[in-house]
C-alpha cells in the first residue's frame, strides 16, 4: 500500500472526500438545473431556439473536447492543482453566466464554464484513487457516488424553484457557495501526480478535436437559422477538415488523448457506439422535453423540474442492482433490453401534448425511459472495461465518458433540425415537431440495442469499476453513479 495513502475515517480522508464531493457536486448540479431554466433564459435574453441550443452546447463543446486533456494535465502537473484551477475557472464562469446581459455573453461564459468543468471533473475520482488507502477506496467511491447523486437528483427541483421564485440567473449563482466550500476543503488534500506521465500533453489533439466539433456544431445550429452565409460555410469546412485530421494527429502522438488502438476491440467499439446512441437520445429528448413542458403545456419551471425526477430516482435505486446483475450474467442482454426500453419510453412521450395530464401524458414515458436507462448504464460500463486490458481501464472509462458528452452535444444541435424545430421562436410552442423528435430519438435508442446485441460478447467477465482520471458521471439530469 502507498505509504502516503490515508484511511477514509481519518481527518485527512474526510477532507479528501468532502472536497471531491463538493467539487463534483457543483458540476453535476449545474448540469441538471440548466434545462429547466432554458425557457426563462430565452424570454430574458431573447433569440430563437438556436440561442437555447448554444446555451447547452457551448458548455458541452468545451467539456467533451477537453475532458481527456484535463485528466492528462492533472496526471502531469498535479491533480489537486488542476482540480483547484477547474473550480476557480468554473466559478468565475458561473458568475459570468449569472450576470450575462445578452445571449452572446451567456454563451461565451458557458464555453469558459465547460473548460473549467474539463479541468474539474476528471480530478474527483483521481484524487480519491491517489490519496485514499486501497482497502477504503470502494467505500469512498460509494459515498462519493451517493452524495453527488443527491446533487443531481435535487437539481431539477432546485433549478425550477430558483427560476420561479427569483430568476434563472440564480441557477448559475448558486454554484458560488458550493465552490467556495470545495476550495476550503481541498486545501487539506495532498498533492499527487503520475510519475510515469512524461512529455508534453497532447495539445495538438485537443486543439484539433475542439476545432472539429466547434466548426461542425456551429454550422449545424446556425445554417437552419441563418442560411448558408460565408461564415457558416467556412465553419463547416474547417470543422469537417479538423475532424478528418484528428485521427491522423492522434496516430502520430506518443501519448495521445485518444489511443486509437483501443478501437481494435470490437466490443470496445460497439459499447461506445451504443453509448453514443443512448446518450444522444437522452440529451436531445430531455432538451426538447423541458421546452415542451413549459412552452407547450404551460408548466412552471419547478413543475418541469419535478416532472423528470422519476428518471433520476430510478437510476439511483436500480443502477447498482443492474451492475451486480451484469457481473453475473454479462452485459450483452441488459445492454440490448435497456435501449429498447428507453425507446419505448421516448415513444410514450409523444403523448405529452397540450391537453394531456402529467399522469397520462408525461409520467409513463419518463418512467419507462428511466427504467431503460437504469438497465443500460452499469452493464455498458462493464462492457467497456471488460474490452480492454486492466491497465487501460482509466483511459477506456475516460473515452467512454467523453463520448457520452459528445453525444449530447451532437443531439442538441441535430435533433431540432431533423424534427423541423429550428425556426421556433423564443417561448413558442413546439407543435407536432416535438412528437417527431421523440420518435427519432426512439429509433436512435433502439438502434443502440441492436448494436449491443451485435457487438457485445454473450458472457463477459467484468471487473469492478476502476478509479480513472475521468469520472463517469452521466449528463444531466440522470445520475449514473455506477459508471
Amino acid at each position: 500500500m502507498d505509504a502516503s495513502a490515508v484511511a477514509l475515517r481519518s481527518g485527512a480522508g474526510r477532507w479528501i472526500l468532502t472536497a471531491t464531493i463538493l467539487g463534483s457536486g457543483v458540476a453535476f448540479l449545474d448540469g441538471s438545473v440548466v434545462n429547466v431554466a432554458l425557457p426563462a433564459i430565452g424570454r430574458d435574453v431573447g433569440g430563437d431556439l438556436a440561442v437555447l441550443q448554444w446555451v447547452l452546447d457551448a458548455y458541452l463543446l468545451t467539456l467533451s473536447s477537453l475532458l481527456l486533456l484535463g485528466g492528462a494535465l492533472g496526471d502531469r502537473y498535479g491533480r489537486r492543482r488542476v482540480f483547484v484551477a477547474g473550480i476557480v475557472l468554473f466559478t468565475l464562469a458561473s458568475v459570468g453566466c449569472g450576470l450575462a446581459a445578452s445571449g452572446g455573453v451567456l454563451i461565451l461564459a458557458r464555453l469558459v464554464q465547460g473548460i473549467g468543468g474539463a479541468l474539474l471533473v476528471p480530478g474527483s475520482l483521481a484524487l480519491i484513487n491517489a490519496s485514499i488507502a486501497h482497502d477504503d477506496r470502494g467505500a469512498a467511491v460509494g459515498r462519493w457516488a451517493g452524495l453527488t447523486g443527491v446533487a443531481s437528483a435535487v437539481g431539477p427541483f432546485v433549478g425550477g424553484w430558483l427560476v420561479d421564485a427569483a430568476s434563472w440567473r440564480w441557477v448559475f449563482l448558486i454554484n458560488l457557495p458550493i465552490a467556495a466550500a470545495a476550495l476550503v476543503a481541498v486545501r487539506r488534500v495532498p498533492e499527487s501526480r503520475d510519475p510515469t506521465a512524461t512529455g508534453p500533453p497532447d495539445l495538438p489533439g485537443a486543439a484539433t478535436a475542439t476545432a472539429g466539433l466547434a466548426g461542425t456544431v456551429f454550422a449545424l445550429i446556425q445554417v437552419p437559422a441563418a442560411g448558408w452565409s460565408p461564415l457558416n460555410a467556412t465553419a463547416l469546412v474547417v470543422g469537417a477538415a479538423a475532424l478528418v485530421a484528428f485521427p491522423l494527429v492522434e496516430s502520430r502522438r506518443a501519448e495521445p488523448l485518444l489511443p486509437l488502438s483501443l478501437f481494435r476491440s470490437r466490443q470496445f467499439t460497439g459499447a461506445n457506439l451504443t453509448t453514443f446512441t443512448v446518450y444522444a437520445a437522452l440529451g436531445g429528448a430531455l432538451f426538447l422535453l423541458s421546452l415542451q413542458l413549459q412552452q407547450s403545456l404551460g408548466y412552471r419551471a419547478v413543475e418541469a423540474g419535478v416532472a423528470t425526477l422519476p428518471i433520476t430516482v430510478l437510476m439511483l435505486l436500480l443502477s447498482g442492482r443492474m451492475g451486480a446483475l451484469a457481473q453475473r450474467t454479462g452485459p450483452r442482454l441488459p445492454m440490448t433490453v435497456g435501449p429498447f426500453c428507453c425507446a419505448a419510453g421516448l415513444a410514450l412521450l409523444t403523448r405529452a401534448v397540450p391537453g394531456s395530464s402529467y399522469v397520462t401524458g408525461v409520467l409513463p414515458g419518463v418512467a419507462v425511459f428511466g427504467l431503460g436507462l437504469s438497465i443500460t448504464v452499469a452493464p455498458l460500463t462493464s462492457a467497456v472495461l471488460a474490452s480492454v486490458a486492466p491497465e487501460h481501464g482509466g483511459v477506456a472509462s475516460g473515452v467512454n465518458n467523453a463520448i457520452s458528452r459528445l453525444a449530447g452535444l451532437v443531439a442538441v444541435a441535430v435533433l431540432p433540425l431533423i424534427a423541423g424545430l429550428s425556426h421556433i421562436g423564443a417561448g413558442a410552442a413546439l407543435g407536432p415537431g416535438f412528437a417527431t423528435a421523440m420518435l427519432v430519438s426512439a429509433v436512435v435508442c433502439a438502434f443502440g440495442g441492436v448494436l449491443a446485441w451485435s457487438t457485445i460478447d454473450r458472457a463477459t467477465a467484468v471487473r469492478p469499476l476502476p478509479l480513472p482520471g475521468v469520472n463517469h458521471a452521466c449528463q444531466d439530469p440522470c445520475t449514473s453513479r455506477s459508471r
